[in-house]
Formats: C-alpha cells, structure tokens, sequence
C-alpha cells in the first residue's frame, strides 16, 4: 500500500503566507479607495469656494460701475445683458449695503458718504465665503 508523501518545496508559498499577503493587498486596496474618497470630497470644497470667491468678485465688479445711490439696489448674479445666471442658482447671494461713519467703517450711521458692502455665498444654507469692501462717494 502506497503512503502519501508531503513534497516540501522550499521555494513555494505556504497557504498561510498566501493568505496573509491577499489580506494585505485588500488592506492596501481599501486605504486606496478611503483616501480617494476623501481627495474628492476636498476637490468639491474648493471647487465650491472658488465658484463663490467668483460670485463675489462679480458683485464687486458690478458696484466699481454703479454710481453711489444705485448700490443699494445690488440683486442677484446677472451677466452683461442684466438676465440672471442659471448655471449658478444653486449659490444664494446675501448682499447688503450700510450706510457707515468717515470715521470707523464699523459703526454704521443713517446717512453718509462711505457704504460698507457685505456679501455673503451660501451653498444649500451653509455659507462658504464672505466678503466686504468700503464703497466713497466720489461725486
């Protein structure tokens, strides 16, 4: 009767060792995947704040040509033929304009020739980026 002989091979993998090096990859394989996750998840935070560090210099930009008495008046994102822009109604713009003293822009007075002009982008109620600038009456 004929016995089985175990054949050592000093050069193979052992199954245990097999295992140990597939679990190993799947450990390197997740991380991968978790880290991934994670740089995209960055990537749309700063896509978002550079989309609203764009909506403000577009109000900023807008103000530079309104005379003094129209800045109360700042709406909505339009382009040059004053239509709203659509590509962007996902971002809520709050805007306000205060009348403020000559001598500390923080205090805010009823009439002057210095306005403070505040915007705020929000992305679904959450904001993102918040500007202010001081505006002379140069008239």
């Amino acid at each position: 009767m004929k016995t089985k002989r175990l054949i050592h091979n000093p050069s193979g993998f052992t199954l245990l060792e097999s295992l140990f090096a597939a679990m190993l990859i799947g450990l390197v394989i997740a991380a991968l995947i978790a880290s991934n996750s994670a740089f995209t998840m960055a990537n749309a935070a700063s896509v978002d704040l550079s989309t609203a560090e764009f909506l403000i210099e577009e109000i900023r930009e807008r103000t530079a040509t309104m005379s003094f008495g129209e800045l109360d008046s700042i709406g909505q994102a339009i382009d040059i033929n004053d239509q709203s822009i659509e590509d962007f109604e996902m971002f809520a713009r709050d805007v306000k304009v205060y009348n403020v003293s000559e001598i500390d822009y923080n205090t805010i007075v009823p009439d002057s020739d210095f306005k403070r002009i505040v915007v705020e982008i929000l992305k679904n109620d959450r904001p993102i980026s918040k500007a202010s600038w001081i505006r002379a009456r140069l008239e």
